[in-house]
């Protein structure tokens, strides 16, 4: 039995091509109680890992492949650039945490060309993780390669020592075409008897079947900036850097079976568990003599007033039937604080004189929303639902679209993070994927092709369609 550690999924942007479904369905197929995640310097698919990976009933590794600075300030030289792999697994949540932290100091603070950390940031988050070595881009085997062989061997030690006995493994690939990987190999297992280092097998994962390997080779291009016919350019061409089959892999390492069976082992000392689903809210402070229900009813009450200019007891029956209604909903479904907290920033904005948007999508629906602020559409003169923004049958989160303006944004998110503290405030990215037109015009470039060429094919494919339903159409 064997376990893939290494993989970089298409989340490793311009550089992976293999899609976690695929990956998590055929490691279900082969039989392999489990699976790893360790894209390059960033945690982006995570989440969507662990789900694909809980709902096959297969372990779900979550790891990252490291880039390791000789130091995180220095961001002048050409040197500062020389960025080695480090491999880095969660053994359990602190290990997820501690990844978590090591690559936002990635992003935040060590970015210089990539994300990078150095060894005084990786010593002190390094609790609860698991490392392997790397590819050939990894520090040893960088060492072991420039003849720096007892430098190599007392950094060895140093990882031993920093991570325990057991947590430190000398990472093996088959990769026979690869210049100097068999060499690396054979000193590395050295290494493994000399100072009693386990081994472990993977296959640095960068693309599903090994027919994508054409394709991955077209998207370092994209990423270098080359040509299919430059000569000076990365090539992986000549190895198998596919999923490759659990079968294939021991047969592989048919002379070092413990390099096999120690993706097991890692895979049995893997054990992340992550809440997801579980909302929870900041605490929202209501005057005295209110709770939270109570104050949004009381705010709902005095938007009646303001925008119709009657009490609650003085407004027709429509108004007041769905504002009951309203209230019974978001009163069964837990949510009056998260009302509360939305109106109370978007309010604050509009008291500042920041300019904010009258509200989008679905919330745009909610009769509540309008009366205490957060939209300035009414929903009953323009026959909007309530239901298509939150109703029983919906458990998730009610999405409030909201915007501000750009000037002035930054504002918003501070006045948010003095009042509920800055460290229960985030951001969240887009992904943006490379449309149809756009990759047609990229790919055609990289394979030399005339522009006007790959310009009348890209027009002859619809707006916001995608290649695969392009094709089906003709």
């Amino acid at each position: 039995m064997f376990v893939h550690l290494h993989t970089h999924t298409h989340y490793s942007l311009l550089d992976g091509l293999a899609k976690i479904p695929e990956m998590v369905d055929f490691a279900r197929e082969q039989g392999s109680p489990a699976l790893a995640i360790t894209d390059h310097g960033v945690m982006y698919g995570v989440i969507e890992f662990y789900k694909a990976c809980k709902k096959a009933e297969i372990k779900p590794i979550i790891g990252v492949e490291l880039y390791l600075a000789p130091d995180l300030a220095k961001k002048d030289s050409s040197e500062d650039r020389l960025n080695r792999h480090i491999v880095l697994l969660a053994k359990n949540n602190q290990g997820y945490k501690n990844l978590i932290k090591l690559v936002s100091i990635a992003h935040l603070e060590g970015f210089y060309y990539k994300p990078r950390v150095d060894w005084p940031t990786l010593s002190k988050y390094s609790d609860g993780l698991i490392a392997c070595t790397a590819c050939l881009g990894g520090e040893i085997p960088h060492l072991l390669m420039a003849g720096q062989t007892e430098k190599a061997e007392k950094r060895i030690l140093e990882y031993n020592q920093l991570f325990g006995q057991g947590n430190f493994y000398l990472e093996i690939q088959d990769h026979p075409h690869l210049k100097g990987q068999n060499e690396m190999n054979k000193t590395l297992k050295e290494l493994s008897k000399k100072l009693n280092i386990p081994l472990v097998a993977t296959n640095d994962i960068h693309y599903f079947a090994k027919t994508d390997n054409e394709a991955q080779d077209i998207l370092l291009c994209l990423q270098n900036k080359k040509k299919i016919e430059d000569t000076d350019r990365m090539n992986m061409m000549d190895s198998d850097y596919s999923m490759r089959p659990n079968k294939e892999m021991v047969e592989a390492f048919a002379d070092t079976p413990e390099a096999i069976g120690n993706t097991l082992k890692i895979a049995e000392m893997c054990n992340v568990e992550l809440d997801l689903g579980n909302v929870q809210l900041p605490y929202f402070q209501v005057p005295e003599n209110f709770d939270e229900l109570g104050y949004l009813g009381h705010l709902a009450k005095e938007g009646l007033k303001e925008k119709y200019g009657k009490s609650y007891e003085e407004i027709d029956q429509v108004k007041k039937d769905r504002l009951d209604y309203e209230m019974s909903v978001i009163k069964k479904m837990g949510w009056p604080s998260y009302f509360l907290i939305v109106a109370d920033f978007i309010n604050w904005a509009k008291k500042n004189g920041i300019v904010v948007g009258p509200g989008r999508g679905s919330a745009a629906g909610s009769f509540v929303c309008y009366l205490i602020g957060i939209t300035g559409l009414d929903p009953l003169e323009y026959d909007l639902l309530f239901e298509r923004f939150l109703n029983p049958e919906r458990i998730s989160m009610p999405d409030i679209d909201t915007d501000f303006a750009d000037t002035r944004r930054d504002e918003v998110i501070r006045y948010v993070e003095d009042k509920y503290g800055k460290d229960h405030v985030s951001q969240i990215i887009t992904f943006g994927t490379m449309a149809a037109r756009a990759s047609i015009r990229d790919v055609g470039r990289v394979l030399g092709a005339a522009y006007d060429y790959c310009d009348k094919i890209a027009k002859a494919i619809p707006m916001f369609t995608d290649i695969e339903r392009a094709l089906a159409t003709v």
